[in-house]
């Protein structure tokens, strides 16, 4: 059984939820973790939470969202998570410079903020960063006691192992099936032991359905790529992932 450790699940994106459960399930996926990242998203994943007992949430604002983050909504935030026994982490937040370094003081601001909280709620994050990696990298520096998920890792197996030092586990997803990725260096060099499987549903559809909407239900194309890279066996690529997986998300 697999665990995609994070996704996106939303009306707006699929029509019918109760079907992406069920063949998620019927696809051998025991759990879904659920990423609410707006403050409408955070609602919906919190309810889906709530309704169904395979999916699990973490909660938090997203870099794109900072301008629009009050002191109230991060208060809110801290009561959304201590009031459900379904938010396993706050996520996914971090840093993203792609579309410029306008904002990036109260990006960094607001970011340093949910990982003081994670902090105080002794949770695991979950890491946006694009275009941002020595930024992301000097403020988790800043809390040492934080640990996490890089989610949809892309770097070099040089970041990959400061990452993995400090404490972090790397999300790995659809992109490793891509032809054109390199994804496959890092795999072979730091293995399993700090990897955990993740979709980005709807987004980042693994070949051979890259181009379609993507689900949770394709994390075995995910696996299968991954025992090629390391000639080992699907069995134990699910079997690592998902004890991985549960061991950072306290998950039974």
């Amino acid at each position: 059984m697999y665990i995609d450790t994070h996704c996106h699940l939303s009306k707006e994106d699929y029509e019918n939820i109760a079907l992406v459960i069920k063949e998620n399930r019927e696809s051998g996926i025991e759990k879904i973790i659920v990423s609410g990242c707006t403050k409408d998203s955070i609602l919906e994943s919190l309810e889906y939470a709530k309704n169904y007992d395979d999916v699990y949430v973490t909660i938090g604002y997203h870099p794109s969202e900072v301008n629009d983050i009050t002191e109230e909504d991060l208060l809110l935030l801290e009561s959304q998570i201590t009031s459900s026994s379904k938010v396993v982490g706050i996520g996914e937040i971090g840093l993203d410079y792609h579309y410029g370094k306008k904002n990036k003081e109260l990006q960094k601001e607001i970011f340093r903020k949910q990982l003081a909280l994670a902090e105080k709620l002794s949770l695991p994050v979950v890491i946006h960063t694009r275009d941002a990696t020595e930024d992301t990298i000097s403020v988790l520096k800043e809390f040492p006691n934080v640990k996490g998920d890089i989610h949809c890792f892309s770097g070099s197996v040089e970041t990959a192992r400061i990452y993995i030092q400090m404490g972090y586990v790397l999300g790995i997803g659809g992109v490793v099936t891509f032809q054109n990725s390199n994804l496959y260096k890092v795999i072979e060099e730091i293995g399993l032991s700090s990897i955990v499987l993740e979709t980005d549903a709807p987004y980042l559809t693994p070949v051979p359905y890259r181009g379609k909407q993507n689900s949770s239900k394709y994390i075995p194309y995910i696996a299968k790529k991954l025992s090629e890279i390391l000639n080992i066996s699907v069995e134990e690529v699910e079997k690592t992932t998902t004890l991985n997986a549960k061991e950072l998300f306290d998950l039974d």
